[in-house]
């Protein structure tokens, strides 16, 4: 059975998550919040409370430069991590070389590796119905620790100020926020209306929140502290869009909206109030990634086998880089330096790492089966909001 058509089975009553103690090898997470404040947004304005200063106005990614890697990361092994959302694994790629050193259980269907909020955990988020969970890594040493069970894992974020995990039940229509202490559910709010909820981003000062509806053809918007439900946006492209990476630009005054079926990306304004154009790139868009020097954005077209190089200050197409002999490029991140794109090929079991200098492709690694949310670590950065490497 599909994933989709485990959704349309799959009751939509609120279920209690049953949770397993971690081992001694599970890392402690321990939330320091770096440089906090509530109120010196830059250009941004006033921020949500607890949310950390930028540290230079106007781009929400300034922390996340080249090679700007803080104290508590710069001792992290150097790893690439594939979870396989097929054969349920996690195989771990050594980045100098482009050679698989290592692979260990991802839980059940695995299918992003998310940096906690402190950057000192890495979890390999699992989604099978009814028996995901998470695998928390060691950032510092590579090492997996004890599964823990918690409900329909599809996606992971965290709230502004780092204090809560938000695990985006994708089956249950679903956002579930957990303390990131205890990993007990504190509360729990569903959204009927959409349908597949997927991937998301915060506004630049962190108060709003947009979602992609994969199964909907629409976008969310919430209110960051109180999660009510702002607005949504049916999208205009087709009819039976399938919105998924939504990514926030540096400048704070986009979002950007990758749909694998209008094969290409929604613009919405960096409120989140309204729909501002679409650019088209190629079929099946879909995950977003920008240069370390803010100025691009990469994104992947599943489908055929590309990327799209998109000029931020335009707005517009650069460059389409295309995989020799075909492929299908899904998720992934830079390397630290941000001269390597890194990406899973979802239906050939295999990651690309391109040059962004080039396009050219440098390595084709075979991997386990159904490659999905790899992430490369470490990463330029103070804190991570989620997903794969959405770090601030």
């Amino acid at each position: 059975m599909s994933r989709r058509q485990l959704l349309a089975a799959v009751p939509v009553l609120i279920l209690s998550a049953g949770l397993l103690a971690c081992t001694d090898r599970a890392p402690r997470e321990t939330l320091t919040s770096p440089s906090a404040g509530t109120s010196a947004g830059g250009s941004f304005g006033p921020l949500v409370p607890g949310m950390p200063t930028y540290p230079t106005a106007g781009n929400v990614y300034a922390a996340a430069g080249p090679d700007q890697l803080t104290a508590p990361v710069r001792g992290d092994r150097p790893l690439v991590y594939v979870p396989n959302t097929k054969s349920n694994d996690v195989w771990v790629i050594d980045p100098a070389t482009f050679k698989v050193v290592e692979k260990f259980p991802g839980g059940p269907e695995p299918q992003h590796v998310v940096p906690s909020y402190d950057l000192r955990t890495l979890y390999v988020a699992s989604s099978q119905i009814p028996n995901g969970g998470l695998v928390p890594i060691d950032a510092r040493t590579g090492d997996p620790g004890q599964f823990r069970k918690l409900e329909d894992v599809y996606n992971l974020y965290f709230t502004p100020d780092g204090k809560q995990a938000i695990v985006v039940a994708e089956a249950y229509q679903r956002l579930d926020f957990y303390d990131v202490k205890t990993w007990q559910r504190a509360r729990s709010v569903r959204f009927p209306e959409c349908g597949g909820i997927n991937h998301m981003d915060y506004t630049a000062d962190g108060k709003t929140m947009l979602f992609s509806c994969e199964f909907a053809n629409r976008m969310l918007v919430l209110d960051t502290t109180s999660l009510r439900k702002l607005r949504d946006f049916r999208l205009t492209e087709t009819s039976d869009g399938m919105p998924q990476d939504t990514r926030l630009t540096p400048d704070g005054q986009h979002f950007l909206v990758a749909d694998m079926r209008a094969h290409g990306v929604y613009v919405f304004d960096g409120q989140a109030t309204r729909q501002t154009g679409f650019i088209r790139t190629g079929r099946g868009a879909h995950g977003i990634y920008f240069s370390r020097d803010a100025k691009l954005a990469y994104v992947t077209n599943r489908d055929e086998g590309s990327i799209t190089v998109l000029d931020l200050a335009t707005l517009k197409p650069t460059t389409t880089w295309r995989i020799p002999g075909g492929g299908s490029p899904d998720m992934g991140g830079l390397s630290a330096d941000g001269k390597q794109l890194w990406l899973s090929g979802r239906y050939h079991d295999e990651v690309y790492v391109l040059s962004t200098e080039t396009g050219k492709l440098l390595a084709r690694i075979p991997v386990g089966r159904g490659p999905h949310g790899l992430t490369v670590w470490p990463q330029p950065g103070r804190y991570s909001l989620g997903h794969t490497g959405n770090i601030r």
